[in-house]
């Protein structure tokens, strides 16, 4: 998945506007433009389309759990400057306040089940042994799961997440 599929997919489960989206940004402390906003969210296809960096990803997921879950205490943690799938679901279970159990309920939702273990492995430092790297195909299943969740099914979505063969 790219990082622009993901900012699609999150602006559409969450009915996220322009304006909310630049807000979420500032919560980390970034300035969005509108401009920014669109060309990362065109497709791939169109003319003014930009890649959304992990950098940018990763402030706007942090925006997004202090939108959510109100602004940390103190000193505001700094972005990572690489994201892998693995810190893109802890950041999303962490916005969203979801414990294990919802987590699983959620995937169960289009018909993927793993275990409370192997959920938890995918939480896990990348230096642990029972750490597990989170595939495309879980983050994708997950970001389904959520859009069925919070927007219920539409046929109509045109950045409705395909189906993996």
């Amino acid at each position: 998945m790219t990082n622009n599929d993901i900012l699609r997919r999150l602006r559409y489960t969450f009915e996220l506007s322009d304006t909310k989206m630049a807000e979420i940004f500032a919560h980390a402390n970034y300035t969005a433009t509108r401009a920014e906003i669109s060309d990362w969210l065109r497709k791939e296809e169109d003319e003014g389309f930009a890649v959304i960096d992990d950098l940018h990803l990763c402030i706007f997921l942090d925006g997004f759990i202090s939108d959510k879950r109100g602004k940390k205490e103190g000193e505001q943690p700094a972005p990572e400057p690489q994201l892998s799938n693995n810190s893109i679901f802890r950041k999303l279970k962490i916005a969203l306040n979801q414990k294990d159990e919802d987590i699983l309920a959620i995937l169960e939702s289009v018909d993927m089940r793993i275990s409370k273990h192997e959920l938890s492995a995918f939480f896990r430092k990348p230096g642990q042994k029972q750490y597990r790297q989170c595939k495309d195909q879980i983050l994708r299943n997950f970001l389904h799961g959520l859009q069925l969740k919070y927007r219920g099914k539409s046929s109509d979505v045109e950045d409705a997440p395909k189906e993996i063969s």
